[in-house]
């Protein structure tokens, strides 16, 4: 009978979702926000040692989708959630959620540093990413197929370029798709006529592209990105099922602190506050 009983104890345990085991606060979503994230958690836990912080990537539909199944507290998104998602979470909780914007971002493009182009219009990235412009060439470069990555359809930054930058239009065919902004960092670096996207933050090893909107050519630049001069600056965002409360509102208070916000520039996007 004890035998029976320490058993069924332990299926108990494993049927609770995360957000349930005492001590224990999981985070997961955006492969944009994993690595602030992370940092966020680091600090946080050294304040408070009896905690515990699991964060993990896979896209923000990931943390979405894990926030809407009950399996995590806290989902990052590098966008805002859809109306389908808020209506799931209602179904499911009686709950629309929580947003809070914990950081600020601007979708950079990379070209290999070897790249003459240092500028493109919206209109020529919306034309490359729809393969409507194929060539350097056509877009002031050397006469050379461009090699274009992009991010797996559950990135947030994939919806968000999708979104905003596409106006709803479906991806090249030929577009590369890679699982994090930091492969795809990777990738522009080995590839001389590539072009990628991903977050401010990542932006290392290659060179970033100036947006040109009117007369202006834009630069990714922190000033920028935080006065939303820069055409393409997100919110970087929490979500949760309820208002914080508990441990999770003390870790989310933390990354709104003074000191998380510094966290924040130095992973390499912006402050909110």
């Amino acid at each position: 009978m004890k035998n029976l009983i320490a058993s069924l104890a332990v299926v108990l345990l494993l049927a609770l979702p995360m957000a349930a085991r005492a001590g224990t606060i999981t985070v997961k979503g955006s492969d944009t926000m994993v690595i602030l994230g992370q940092r966020w958690a680091e600090e946080f836990m050294k304040k408070n040692p009896s905690l515990k912080l699991q964060v993990t990537g896979g896209g923000s539909g990931v943390g979405l989708s894990a926030l809407i199944n009950g399996t995590t507290d806290i989902a990052m998104s590098s966008r805002p959630m859809k109306d389908a998602e808020g209506e799931k979470l209602r179904t499911r909780f009686n709950t629309t959620g929580t947003e809070i914007s914990v950081a600020k971002d601007g979708v950079t493009f990379y070209v290999h540093e070897s790249n003459k182009v240092d500028t493109l219009t919206l209109e020529q990235l919306k034309g490359i990413y729809l393969g409507d412009i194929t060539n350097w060439k056509d877009v002031g470069g050397a006469d050379a197929s461009i090699v274009v990555y992009s991010r797996e359809n559950s990135s947030g930054t994939y919806v968000f370029v999708k979104d905003n930058l596409l106006d709803g239009e479906d991806y090249t065919s030929t577009a590369q798709t890679l699982p994090g902004t930091a492969a795809v960092v990777n990738a522009v670096s080995k590839e001389k006529n590539g072009i990628g996207y991903g977050g401010a933050a990542y932006a290392k090893g290659i060179k970033e592209v100036k947006v040109k909107k009117g007369n202006d050519a834009i630069a990714p630049s922190a000033e920028n990105i935080k006065s939303g001069k820069y055409p393409l600056s997100r919110d970087l965002y929490f979500y949760l099922r309820n208002k914080p409360a508990g441990d999770a509102k003390a870790f989310i208070d933390f990354a709104l602190s003074p000191e998380g916000q510094a966290i924040v520039t130095k992973v390499g996007y912006f402050p909110v506050k």
